[in-house]
């Protein structure tokens, strides 16, 4: 009876044993991070794929910025440092790329970085563009990749294309990815992330959490936490509550009203301009517009400032021009000229217009990154400013898509629109919006013509030397400024709060964070 009762007994404990350890693998990472110190970002949309081919979107774009990397990357502003590469070299016809590459290297899965796997992710995009979103943008203008040796990999490019600089530092589109990986995993590999960077993919949870796990083999500064946690939390006051009670360190997306209190309370924030512009655009070949002298008053007329004040307090900049501050010719900008409304009105009659002409602006419904009150808001504040400058306006607003549309149609005098860069060059803003080549696609939605500014445009294209380039967009920026084809109003602000003890943590352009120095003080 008694050897009965202690082998009962005995089962019993191992039956609990392993029903407690069974437990372990289900306790939420949340209930883990605390005791590991992991690092927990809060984001405000979750991410739709860890394959950065594939990848259209800033959530994603956040976390693969600390799965994978580049031949290049940006720095904390907008200029291209080394990465996977330590150097490179152009031919004088600007047609070479030489990259030497960064030895002793390997991806997350053990396989070695070396020229055949940057040729391998090159040709991936390049044999399916109709399949990846920036394939065509990112490498359309390769010819052909060679691998010179191990470390060494040369693109030869169709025509010269200063700006591939840029697009090799994007973090979508670019980073190398482990050949391996996608040979294996094929089109699940978006499921199974393997890159060079600081950290190393471990799970995508069901409830919009993503857990990464610091990098032991790392290259550079090995991370000094033992990973990051990116949580999506739509509703800003959740956001406000994880990080108040300490179980969350950083988040974006906390409106300013709030970020003054967390301040209060001790915590930091940092920021960066948006690659972005918000601008009033005027049709320039059709309707009232055509004539310049009618778009200077309406320039005149347009206070961003005010706007600003009355619709977005502290989510946006001030645009000086196009080009957002950090970007390559922003300090060639012309500085822009004081709104004067009364001016403009006597202006408008002088030009030979009576008070209360009629003009139609479209607008789009929701926000955007550079407009976060919505197109029929800023069109209707928009509107009494050029009102008091003597036109009658009607406004007509459209939802996104549909929007898009009636700008390709025409619809309307003047539109409220955005654009938003990929790659951080200028070329990026000046080619796509005001190159007459870009008028047939759409995407010059003024419909603007100069041939000088045309021959300009393609003559940065073909020149290496930044401070050459630069110049070139001075000039391409003092036409614009004659001519008047758009009015140029606010680009974003990313801003991120974060608890003050954490330091390190580098913000890139599009407020893509780099997690990889963080360190978390006691």
């Amino acid at each position: 009876m008694l050897k009965r009762l202690i082998f009962f007994l005995t089962l019993f404990l191992c039956l609990c044993f392993f029903y407690i350890k069974g437990l372990i693998t289900v306790v939420p990472t949340s209930w883990l991070k605390e005791r590991q110190d992991f690092i927990v970002y809060l984001q405000e949309t979750e991410a739709r794929t860890l394959d950065p081919a594939r990848a259209d979107d800033l959530a994603s774009a956040r976390v693969l910025a600390n799965i994978y990397e580049g031949l290049v990357r940006f720095r904390t502003g907008t200029g291209v440092e080394p990465c996977l590469a330590t150097r490179w070299e152009v031919s004088r016809d600007g047609r070479q790329w030489t990259f030497y590459l960064r030895p002793n290297v390997t991806f997350h899965d053990g396989t070695p970085f070396n020229a055949e796997a940057v040729k391998f992710n090159v040709e991936r995009l390049l044999n399916q563009q109709n399949c990846y979103t920036y394939a065509t943008f990112t490498y359309g203008m390769v010819q052909s990749v060679e691998v010179i040796d191990s470390l060494t990999v040369r693109f030869n490019l169709k025509y010269p294309y200063a700006p591939f600089l840029y697009n090799l530092a994007m973090p979508v589109a670019a980073p190398i990815v482990s050949p391996r990986a996608v040979q294996q995993y094929k089109e699940e590999f978006w499921k199974h992330p393997a890159g060079t960077g600081p950290f190393i993919f471990q799970q995508w949870k069901q409830n919009n959490e993503i857990t990464l796990v610091a990098n032991p083999r790392y290259w550079g500064v090995k991370p000094s936490t033992p990973g990051v946690i990116f949580r999506t939390v739509p509703d800003p006051n959740m956001r406000i509550k994880l990080l108040l009670s300490g179980s969350a360190q950083i988040s974006e997306g906390i409106p300013p009203q709030e970020v003054t209190a967390l301040k209060d309370k001790g915590f930091r924030m940092i920021n960066t301009p948006g690659l972005d512009i918000s601008y009033l655009g005027f049709y320039t070949n059709k309707g009232p517009f055509r004539d310049v002298a009618l778009r200077r008053v309406a320039r005149q007329a347009c206070d961003p400032q005010a706007l600003a004040e009355l619709l977005f307090p502290g989510q946006t900049i001030m645009a000086r021009g196009p080009l957002p501050p950090g970007t390559l010719g922003y300090e060639q900008t012309p500085e822009p000229l004081r709104p004067q409304p009364e001016r403009a009105r006597r202006e408008l009659i002088a030009a030979g217009y009576t008070p209360g002409l009629q003009i139609t602006l479209l607008a789009y419904a929701n926000p955007r990154p550079y407009n976060p009150a919505g197109g029929e808001r800023l069109g209707r504040a928009l509107a009494e400013q050029l009102e008091r400058a003597g036109f009658s306006c009607s406004i007509k607003v459209y939802p996104w898509d549909e929007f898009k549309k009636a700008l390709f149609r025409q619809e309307g005098d003047a539109f409220i629109y955005g654009w938003t860069s990929d790659n951080a060059d200028p070329d990026n803003f000046l080619y796509t919006l005001f190159s007459s080549e870009q008028i047939a696609c759409g995407l010059n939605t003024t419909r603007y013509r100069n041939p000088q500014v045309d021959t300009l445009l393609i003559t940065a294209q073909q020149t290496l030397d930044s401070s050459r380039r630069a110049q070139i967009y001075r000039d391409v920026l003092q036409h614009i400024r004659e001519d008047v084809p758009m009015v140029f109003l606010h680009h974003s602000l990313y801003t991120l709060v974060m608890a003050d003890n954490v330091q390190g943590v580098i913000i890139r352009p599009q407020g893509i964070p780099y997690l990889g120095n963080v360190q978390i003080g006691k």
